[in-house]
């Protein structure tokens, strides 16, 4: 019996885009202690069919899932209420298309995109058309002059400041 292997060379994600999202997911899972809720970093992928019967797999840079009942391995098919995507330059086009795409379909909360260049946060907030099709509508872009700013808008006791989000990139 042969294999087919291929070798793929893959980059790695920087230093400062994994930071982020330690930053993230330690802030929030302290405050997710003991809930129906979890928290998860970029280890844990999501199996879902598209409106096209296409099976879809994504792995978030951070999702907080409060269904995870239904799931093999580490994969998770319901949907999470919020995503948050780090930005790199190989992602950036996957993250603002293909995926914020799948994620407005399975009906996502809320998503954010993360740019830790620019240090700035695009919130996004899931809601229906005219014709009850579910859209993201652009809620706030989250920067240093508006810092204070900077709150997961469907979990309201969640909190993390825009300096605990942008911690420490600097030194890595």
């Amino acid at each position: 019996m042969g294999l087919d292997l291929r070798i793929t060379d893959m980059a790695g994600a920087r230093p400062e885009h994994s930071a982020v999202i330690v930053n993230f997911v330690s802030a929030i899972r302290e405050q997710l202690f003991q809930s129906t809720c979890y928290v998860f970093s970029d280890n844990v992928q999501y199996k879902w069919n598209t409106k096209d019967g296409e099976e879809k797999i994504v792995i978030p840079d951070a999702s907080i899932n409060c269904r995870v009942k239904a799931r093999k391995g580490n994969s998770f098919f319901d949907i999470p209420r919020f995503v948050m995507e780090v930005l790199s330059p190989s992602t950036e086009q996957y993250d603002r298309g293909e995926k914020m795409e799948l994620y407005r379909q399975q009906e996502v909360d809320e998503y954010w995109i993360v740019d830790w260049e620019e240090r700035k946060v695009e919130i996004y907030n899931l809601d229906y058309d005219e014709k009850q099709e579910p859209q993201y509508y652009l809620w706030k872009v989250v920067t240093e002059k508006n810092k204070e700013d900077l709150k997961i808008v469907h979990f309201q006791n969640l909190q993390i400041t825009f300096e605990k989000l942008f911690a420490e990139i600097d030194l890595v």
